[in-house]
């Protein structure tokens, strides 16, 4: 008879373990060595070197320097990449009217000549996503900010925006605004799309068929919708041309994923790239540099080596 062994928790259903760098990693501990810890983060199992880690919180424990009320505001983590930060899960939900006017300055509308799309702020130094489908082929594009002041929604427009880096096969583009004058931009922070649970309420903002701030709200169907290789959240939450590149919202106001398609026979079938995609994407940018001397794809490329002259000792 096989014998199988079988690796149990040591810190009950998780803890997040805060890294020196700045970020955190979420996940039941399943063993303690002397120079890691071995952490199951669901889909995989990693291990954590001692020497970067700052320290580790059961669930339920917020750090001191980090501690809020969760009914009123979530915890907030900066990545150690310093272009994005992340919550932790443990803000109180509100209602999508409330959110919608919390979160409204964060999405955009990107317009190229070709086409319009969605996207949203991850720093607020002028770093937004995107799709990669909804600048491909292009290199002019402007941004649509929307500003409330004094009660009032107020259009503006940045036209000097610059590509940083893009994945193609993601489907994901990282921008920057870089107009003189631009001021600092309100960013929306990411979430985890493994926290969501199937029938979970989400809602997406972004400017179907050029309609800016339009809100659509439904219901998370699945997290693993594998389409061409490939997983997404499906969602009945309306998404039309425009909405691409647009942020998928949770209730606490987090972006759960970016919407990119929707199924064109039938309605309801929405689809949307999960956040964890956008943070990886984020955190090696710049393994996928934008190229200004290859706009046509986000790859560089060596020059080819040149014939090796050999010179005849004889001669």
């Amino acid at each position: 008879m096989a014998l199988l062994s079988v690796l149990l928790p040591l810190h009950g259903s998780g803890a997040t373990v805060e890294l020196k760098g700045g970020g955190s990693v979420r996940g039941a501990i399943l063993a303690e060595k002397p120079e890691s810890l071995v952490l199951d983060l669901g889909y995989t199992v990693l291990l954590v070197p001692r020497d970067q880690v700052l320290q580790v919180l059961e669930a339920g424990e917020n750090s001191g320097s980090l501690a809020v009320d969760p009914k009123t505001e979530p915890a907030v983590s900066e990545s150690a990449t310093s272009l994005f930060s992340e919550t932790r899960g443990d803000g109180a939900e509100r209602s999508v009217q409330d959110l919608v006017q919390a979160l409204g300055e964060s999405v955009v509308q990107v317009r190229t000549p070709g086409g319009l799309g969605s996207g949203f702020f991850v720093h607020e130094d002028g770093f937004l996503i995107t799709n990669f489908h909804v600048i491909e082929s292009e290199t002019q594009i402007s941004v649509d900010v929307y500003v409330q002041r004094s009660g009032q929604i107020e259009r503006a427009s940045y036209k000097d925006v610059r590509i940083v880096a893009m994945n193609k096969f993601q489907d994901l583009t990282l921008l920057k605004v870089e107009d003189k004058g631009a001021p600092k931009f309100a960013p929306a922070f990411l979430g985890e799309s493994g926290l969501l649970a199937v029938g979970d309420r989400v809602f997406a903002i972004g400017s179907p068929l050029g309609l800016e701030r339009t809100v659509t709200e439904g219901i998370l169907s699945t997290k693993t919708r594998q389409l061409e290789g490939a997983l997404y959240l499906q969602t009945t939450t309306q998404i039309n041309p425009g909405n691409s590149g647009g942020p998928l919202f949770n209730l606490k106001g987090e972006v759960v994923g970016v919407t990119n398609m929707k199924m064109t026979a039938g309605e309801g079938l929405g689809f949307a790239i999960p956040v964890e995609s956008v943070k990886y994407f984020l955190n090696h940018r710049e393994s996928f540099a934008y190229d200004n001397d290859n706009p046509s794809s986000p790859y560089t490329y060596l020059e080819p080596p040149g014939r090796v002259v050999q010179s005849n000792s004889n001669q």
